[in-house]
C-alpha cells in the first residue's frame, strides 16, 4: 500500500489490530504489534524490520527487534484470534495445508537445511514452513503455522542453543505438523470444511486415514499408481476345512492402479466442467469421477473386511490418451462432479496466498534467527494478509489492497 492508502486506511487498522492483539499483555507490544504491520503493508522492496523501520516515521529499529525477536508474547491466542475471525468473513470452502520454502543463507536460522523446496524449485538451503488456510472461492487467509525441523537439528545442541529452540520442540513429518493445527483449529472451536492438498500430503495413508478418523473430509491429490479396487470388488471369505477358526472375509484379487480403474472406464466418460472464472476467461477441463475403493497394504489391515468406498476424480485432456491428474476423497457418494471438482482446484488460492505473503508482505524477509522470532514474524505476516482480505471483501472498505 502507498503512503495516502495506507493513512486512509489507518483506523481501520487500529481496530484489527487491537482486537488481534487484545492477549498481548502490554500496551506497548501492542503498539509495536501495528506498528510492525503497517511496516509489513507499506510500499517497499524489502520487509525486514531496518528497512521497515525507515520507513515509518514512528519506526524504532530496535523497538521493533526486541519485540518480533525476544518480547515473550504468544503467538497461539493471536492466531486463534484470527483464525476466529477470518473463518466468519471467509465463509471456507475448504482448509489448504501446504508448505513454502524460506531461503536463507548460512546453518543457524532455526530449521534450516539443504533440502527441496517447491519455491525454489529444486534442494536449496532454507526453512519449511507448513501452513493451513481458509479458502473460499473469492478470499483466503493463513490460520496456523508450524515450522518444519529436519531431523539433523535433534541432536545438535549448538545450533538449538543459538535458535532459542524448545527443548519439546523436535523433527516431525510435515503432514503430522498439519494434522496438530487441524486439532488445534479444531480446539479453538472452529469446525473444519473439507480438506485440500497435493500429493506431497494426500498420496500418503495416514493422513488420509487420521482426517477419516476425526471425521473430516478430503479431497487431496494422488499419483496415478495409487492402488485400489473397483467398487463391485468385495471380500469373500475362503473355504473351511471343517476344523479350526473360519477363515476371515479377505480381498482375494489383487488391487489395480487408479489409472487401470480410470483406463477402463475411458475417456469418453469424461465431461467438461467449468470450476472458476479465470483472469482470461473461464476455467475449464474434462474430468472423470468415480467410485473406488482405496487398497494399499495398510488399508487392508486397518479395514479387514470391507474397504470404504471414495471418490477418484481425475483430470483428463482430450488430447491425451490417459489422465494427467488424479485426485482422492471421501465425500459423500450424491456429491456432485462439479462440487468434486470445484474442491480439488481450489489450491491455486494458496499459490496466489503464498505469492502475495512473500511478494507484497515480506513473510521470507525475516532475517532474524529465532524459533520465537519466526513464528512472531509469520503469525503478523497473517494479520498483514487477514486485514487486507477482511478491506477487499468489505464493501463499505475505503482504502484500496
Amino acid at each position: 500500500m502507498k503512503p495516502a492508502e495506507l493513512a486512509q486506511a489507518r483506523g481501520d487498522l487500529v481496530a484489527f489490530a487491537a482486537e488481534m492483539l487484545g492477549s498481548l499483555p502490554r500496551a506497548d507490544q501492542r503498539r509495536w504489534g501495528e506498528t510492525y504491520l503497517r511496516g509489513l503493508m507499506l510500499d517497499g522492496r524489502r520487509k525486514s524490520i531496518e528497512p521497515m523501520a525507515a520507513r515509518l516515521a514512528d519506526g524504532d529499529e530496535q523497538c521493533l527487534q526486541q519485540f518480533v525477536s525476544q518480547s515473550p508474547w504468544e503467538w497461539e491466542p493471536v492466531r486463534e484470534r484470527l483464525a476466529t475471525r477470518m473463518a466468519e468473513a471467509i465463509a471456507p470452502l475448504a482448509f489448504i495445508i501446504d508448505d513454502t520454502g524460506f531461503p536463507k543463507a548460512g546453518r543457524y536460522s532455526v530449521g534450516v537445511a539443504r533440502q527441496y523446496s517447491g519455491t525454489l524449485g529444486k534442494v536449496g538451503n532454507c526453512q519449511i514452513g507448513v501452513s493451513v488456510s481458509a479458502a473460499s472461492e473469492a478470499a483466503s487467509c493463513p490460520l496456523d503455522w508450524r515450522l518444519f525441523l529436519p531431523e539433523a537439528w535433534d541432536e545438535d545442541g549448538e545450533r538449538r542453543a543459538k535458535a532459542h529452540l524448545p527443548a519439546e520442540e523436535h523433527h516431525r513429518p510435515k503432514w503430522q505438523l498439519a494434522l496438530e493445527m487441524l486439532d488445534e483449529l479444531r480446539s479453538w472451536g472452529l469446525s473444519p470444511p473439507p480438506v485440500v492438498a497435493d500429493a506431497g500430503y494426500g498420496e500418503i495413508t495416514a493422513v488420509r486415514s487420521a482426517l477419516e478418523q476425526r471425521g473430516l473430509a478430503y479431497v487431496v491429490e494422488v499419483k496415478a499408481a495409487t492402488s485400489a479396487y473397483a467398487p463391485e470388488i468385495v471380500a469373500e471369505q475362503p473355504p473351511w476345512r471343517g476344523s479350526g477358526r473360519r477363515p476371515a472375509l479377505r480381498y482375494r484379487a489383487a488391487p489395480a492402479s487408479l489409472r487401470e480403474l480410470a483406463l477402463a472406464t475411458g475417456g469418453e466418460a469424461a465431461c467438461e466442467v467449468i470450476w472458476r472464472e479465470g483472469s482470461r476467461g473461464p476455467m475449464a477441463a474434462r474430468f472423470l469421477a468415480l467410485r473406488c475403493r482405496p487398497a494399499n497394504v495398510g488399508l487392508r489391515r486397518a479395514h479387514g473386511a470391507e474397504l470404504p468406498l471414495a471418490w477418484l476424480l481425475c483430470q483428463w485432456p482430450e488430447d491425451e490418451q490417459e489422465p494427467t491428474k488424479y485426485w482422492l476423497a471421501n465425500l459423500p457418494a450424491e456429491t456432485t462432479l462439479a462440487e468434486l471438482v470445484r474442491l480439488a482446484k481450489l489450491r491455486w488460492r494458496i499459490e496466489l496466498d503464498y505469492r502475495e505473503l512473500k511478494d507484497a508482505l515480506g513473510l521470507d524477509h525475516f532475517e532474524g534467527r529465532s524459533f520465537r522470532g519466526w513464528h512472531h514474524h509469520v503469525t503478523l505476516v497473517s494479520l498483514a494478509h487477514g486485514f487486507l482480505t477482511v478491506q477487499r471483501l468489505d464493501p463499505k472498505a475505503d482504502a484500496p489492497a
